[in-house]
């Protein structure tokens, strides 16, 4: 998904069109990770770009988009930028913690 979202529609409202446009986004993640995984791969995961525009986006984790989204809201941004695009994931394997390692 390669898109700008506009906040402020004219005889819209902005709250709503926010939260619209939130649900646009988790929805098409929802859709690009039920997609049939390839062999050897544990998730899908996300390559994201968020800015103002399409001049000035970088890339940005996929768990601060809500609050980046919120943050151009509240400024009285009129618009975004957003690149999401799926790729495998590979999980790393967790450390076991031996019994002189944990703090009890």
């Amino acid at each position: 998904m390669k898109k700008t979202f506009q906040l402020q529609i004219e005889g819209k409202n902005p709250a709503r069109v926010l939260d619209a446009t939130k649900h646009e986004i988790r929805q098409y993640m929802k859709r690009e990770r039920r997609k049939t995984l390839p062999e050897g791969v544990d998730f899908w995961d996300f390559d994201c770009s968020f800015g103002t525009s399409v001049d000035n986006a970088q890339g940005v984790h996929v768990a601060t988009l809500t609050a980046l989204i919120d943050a151009v809201a509240q400024e009285g941004g009129k618009q975004f930028y957003l690149e999401l695009l799926a790729k495998p994931g590979h999980r790393a394997p967790r450390q076991q913690v031996t019994e002189g390692d944990g703090d009890l």
